[in-house]
């Protein structure tokens, strides 16, 4: 079986491309790599970036140097999880609370991690999880 090295990318589809931008930077901190129209690229710790793109400008082909990027979609409220360290729980708790953002539920998971949900302002579900929530976190 070739090898994987992990999630390279995970997307989320906003109606106000400017406005999740702005929101990611101020949650997380994510720099900017990339930014048109049609997307934005944002690095995530671990050699991760987090897409976003503008809703409805993924439905086509989108031509690139080097050949094209295959139409891709998603519709309704999506879901995110970004691993945090053990004892960083209530820095999260009092961040969200500092930006005025509501922590939909806090769940103590079986393997002992724990995590907050919140929303994003296009309704997606914004998780931070303590390691304990997988096998492998």
């Amino acid at each position: 079986m070739p090898r994987v090295t992990g999630v390279l990318e995970t997307s989320l589809y906003v109606q106000d491309l400017g406005r999740a931008r702005r929101f990611y930077e101020r949650v997380f901190g994510f720099e900017v790599f990339f930014a048109d129209a049609r997307m934005c690229a944002m690095g995530v710790p671990a050699s991760q970036v987090l897409l976003l793109f503008q809703r409805g400008a993924t439905l086509e082909p989108a031509p690139v140097n080097g050949g094209f990027i295959p139409p891709h979609h998603g519709d309704g409220p999506l879901h995110v999880c970004f691993g945090i360290p053990f004892g960083e729980l209530e820095a999260w708790t009092a961040h969200l609370k500092s930006l005025g953002i509501a922590v939909e539920s806090r769940l103590r998971w079986a393997r002992g991690g724990t995590s907050l949900s919140f929303r994003d302002p296009d309704d997606n579900s914004v998780e931070v999880a303590t390691p304990g929530l997988w096998p492998h976190h």
